[in-house]
């Protein structure tokens, strides 16, 4: 959706062009500085100017996003005074003509309910007032209104009734991507909250018991657990950020196991292999802990004897490889893939499918779990994870308080 939508924008840019280029055409000559053609060089401004407005729109709708981007979109239209409203008022007003945003708030009644827009005569007892038209094309995101785009200039103009609905419209594709993105966000954060929920209430009740054991007969190694119990919680309650690196995900784990060890003793036995090189890489948040908390769960599941878990992380070239394997119980296939696909829920909680979901949002579908498994026959998960990721970036390293 977010691809076309981008695409649907680009579409729009030559349309926007050829207004821009009617609109400056006879308002002064053209110095052309090697651009080619007046339409060509049309296009450049075009698309040079439309690059401006759109980062703030992109943020959507508000009253700073508006100001940020009106002049530039005053700019692409070539009139004398623009205005971006919402359902309830002028957000920005930019040009001549100030003392019309009283009428033109009046006159929206009618295109803000059926989405249509319309163009009006303006009545003005100021003399020297240049605004005498208005026209107005709605901004819609899902087929629901959200404010307005006002064009205002001296006379009516068919090419401006054209233009303004063109710009409008891309405008409403930059406030659709926008939602997108909040949606997305609010998704990621959605995800998260429910991963912290999953943070077993048994596993917290474990610990505190393993740490209440050692109170009386080794107060120092109570000390030392309760210290990994509050690191590993504060780093999974954080509030710094969608993504973290590689490095501050691996330490959250060794606390985790730290708690693991000292309830199972030696029936857990982990392997850890890492590059320093890949240290830095950034993932989203709280995504591998779930991963070896399924290999904990399902290692130790049925066994009597010792499990063994394996953790890697290799510099693969462009990509960071993470492998989480244990020996212990396994699983069918086919529910695995029930799992992922949401069809079943998982026994324990434990949330494969919810990263699995995380990394496909934030790098792409080829980026989901591998996952190779069978009953009896353990579990091994491979991560692959960018080194470089547009929009992804660590918040930087919590410490210890």
């Amino acid at each position: 959706m977010g691809g076309f939508l981008a695409g649907l924008a680009v579409a729009l840019l030559p349309l926007l062009a050829a207004g821009f280029w009617l609109g400056r055409r006879t308002a002064r000559p053209q110095h052309l500085g090697g651009l080619g053609t007046p339409v060509e060089h049309a296009t450049f401004q075009t698309l040079h100017t439309a690059s401006l407005a759109t980062p703030p729109l992109r943020a959507g709708l508000t009253e700073e996003t508006a100001g940020k981007s009106a002049r530039k979109l005053r700019s692409l239209l070539g009139t004398d005074a623009l205005c971006l409203t919402d359902l309830k008022e002028v957000l920005v007003w930019d040009g001549v003509g100030t003392h019309h945003r009283a009428e033109i708030m009046e006159r929206l009644a009618g295109p803000l309910e059926t989405g249509r827009g319309e163009a009006f005569r303006l009545t003005c007892d100021t003399p020297d007032c240049t605004v005498r038209w208005a026209v107005v094309a709605p901004l819609t995101v899902d087929d629901r209104v959200h404010g307005a785009l006002v064009a205002c200039a001296p006379r009516e103009s068919a090419v401006l009734v054209r233009a303004a609905g063109e710009v409008a419209r891309w405008v409403s594709v930059q406030l659709e991507l926008a939602d997108l993105d909040q949606s997305r966000t609010r998704l990621i954060e959605a995800e998260i909250k429910a991963l912290r929920a999953q943070i077993s209430p048994h596993f917290i009740f474990n610990s505190l018991a393993v740490i209440a054991s050692f109170v009386r007969t080794d107060p120092e190694r109570a000390r030392e657990l309760l210290l990994e119990f509050a690191d590993f919680t504060r780093y999974s309650f954080r509030r710094h950020g969608d993504f973290t690196t590689l490095a501050d995900e691996l330490h959250a784990i060794d606390h985790y196991l730290a708690l693991v060890r000292a309830r199972f003793g030696d029936r857990l036995a982990v392997t850890l292999q890492v590059a320093p090189e890949v240290l830095p890489v950034a993932l989203p948040f709280l995504c591998l802990q779930p991963l070896v908390e399924n290999a904990v769960k399902h290692g130790l599941e049925g066994k009597a004897d010792r499990c063994r878990i394996q953790i890697t992380a290799q510099d693969a070239g462009a990509e960071a490889l993470v492998v989480i394997e244990d020996d212990g119980a396994g699983m069918d296939p086919d529910l695995l893939r029930r799992i992922l696909a949401r069809e079943v829920s998982p026994s324990g909680g434990i949330g494969l499918s919810n990263v699995d979901d995380r990394l496909r949002q934030v790098y792409g579908d080829d980026h989901g779990l591998v996952i190779e498994t069978a009953v009896g026959a353990g579990m091994k998960i491979t991560v692959r994870l960018p080194k470089y990721q547009p929009g992804v970036h660590s918040a930087g390293r919590l410490g210890r308080d």
